[in-house]
């Protein structure tokens, strides 16, 4: 879609308000708008968004590769009129990124994805709807209308799970699948760890799972210990998962089901011995647009379109699986070198800014994803705090686009850039 100066009317809109003593609902610097978030957060949901794997040099990794490449600006040139569209899977979309499929959003905000969809939605931006969500995909789609949203799909250990999850994003109007690959099991997440809290033991971003026909059955038929020693750290939890548990509170309580479907989820959650071999199954089982997410290496980009995926995601999980990992950016141009425009390649992880955005398509990325700043937009001032960051990053980028001298994405090449 072309736009005259999105960037200039949301300046205005901004400006304007300022005047009519009306203050922006959430930050614009990335770090503020961080800090506004842990405000809201909790400090177990704080450190799940935001922590990254040990020392977390793969978070800064992230942002300093973004710092070594810099814009070199073209002048006198009629930048007057720019698109900032692109197109995915046949589809036209008005900015050349996506809401990342980020989990356990109720930590951020009670209306956790459905806020996050309406949102989305709203600003023609597609979600990626979560494996490990608060809320299902048929919920957040029934807020989507008929905009676009991908699923995010984990390798579960059960196919018979895979292949349902798999079908139910189908029915609920997805347009592609994202196989995330590099979480088969949790990196050492010390923010976590410093507070011996992991969200899912409690039944939070297990939705996807205790809705679905197949890992119902899995509960049906599993044979675990339904009495355990009754302490009141133990009832507590009782009480949390039966809040979180489809049905009335009170059966609940007196039901083992809460409590099994989380042992289950654990079971069943990831597949340490996935390979190549296994994507097999998932390709065979869907007409959707498969997306392998994690690939970092450019042999794995070379293979991934060899065995016939619909594209890439550059992504290092934002940083959170492996500690000193390499940076997307700058694993991006060798991928893009091999995959030679076969299928799209999308970058995730360290997304923040207009000229962040800018870089990545410069290097040769059809797309981005953007992850924790909008899940702060949500803690700060939920679906409308969702809309403004997404607006924000449109804005930003389309002004980044026209002081840098181009009218489209199409233009941006690695031309565009230095390296530091």
């Amino acid at each position: 879609m072309v736009e005259r100066g999105i960037g200039r009317l949301r300046q205005g809109e901004i400006y304007l308000g300022g005047v009519l003593g009306r203050k922006p609902r959430v930050p614009f610097d990335p770090q503020k708008l961080e800090d506004a978030a842990r405000r809201k957060m909790s400090k177990q949901g704080f450190a799940y968004v935001a922590g990254g794997a040990g020392v977390e040099l793969t978070v800064r990794a992230n942002r300093e590769a973004f710092a070594r490449r810099r814009i070199v600006p073209r002048m006198l040139r009629d930048v007057s009129v720019r698109d900032t569209s692109v197109e995915l899977f046949g589809r036209r979309l008005p900015a050349p990124f996506l809401l990342a499929p980020v989990g356990v959003l109720e930590m951020a905000h009670p209306e956790a994805d459905l806020a996050v969809a309406r949102a989305a939605a709203a600003e023609g931006v597609p979600m990626i709807f979560s494996n490990q969500a608060s809320q299902t995909m048929e919920a957040c789609a029934t807020q989507m209308g008929d905009a676009p949203r991908w699923f995010q799909l984990y390798s579960s250990t059960s196919n018979k799970l895979i292949e349902s999850l798999a079908q139910r994003a189908a029915a609920c109007g997805c347009a592609a699948i994202v196989v995330t690959l590099d979480t088969t099991q949790l990196g050492w997440r010390t923010r976590d760890l410093d507070l011996a809290y992991l969200p899912f033991l409690r039944g939070k971003g297990i939705a996807q799972y205790t809705h679905d026909p197949a890992f119902q059955e899995l509960l049906d038929e599993a044979v675990l210990a339904r009495r355990g020693r009754v302490t009141f750290a133990a009832l507590r939890a009782q009480v949390e998962l039966s809040r979180a548990y489809p049905g009335g509170f009170w059966s609940n309580v007196r039901s083992p089901r809460p409590r099994l479907a989380v042992q289950v989820f654990t079971e069943v959650y990831s597949r340490t011995s996935l390979t190549w071999d296994d994507l097999s199954f998932l390709l065979e089982r869907t007409s959707l647009p498969v997306l392998l997410k994690g690939i970092l290496h450019p042999d794995d980009a070379k293979r991934a379109v060899e065995v016939g995926v619909g594209g890439i995601v550059v992504s290092n999980h934002g940083g959170r699986q492996v500690d000193g990992s390499i940076a997307t950016l700058d694993a991006l141009p060798p991928i893009v070198d091999v995959v030679r425009g076969r299928v799209p390649v999308l970058l995730d992880s360290g997304i923040r800014t207009g000229a962040d955005v800018f870089k990545a398509l410069a290097l040769g990325a059809t797309a981005v994803l953007l992850g924790r700043p909008y899940v702060y937009g949500l803690a700060i001032a939920g679906e409308p705090g969702v809309r403004d960051v997404i607006r924000n990053l449109l804005a930003d980028f389309d002004l980044t686009l026209g002081l840098s001298g181009y009218t489209r994405v199409s233009e941006l090449t690695p031309d565009a850039l230095v390296r530091c």
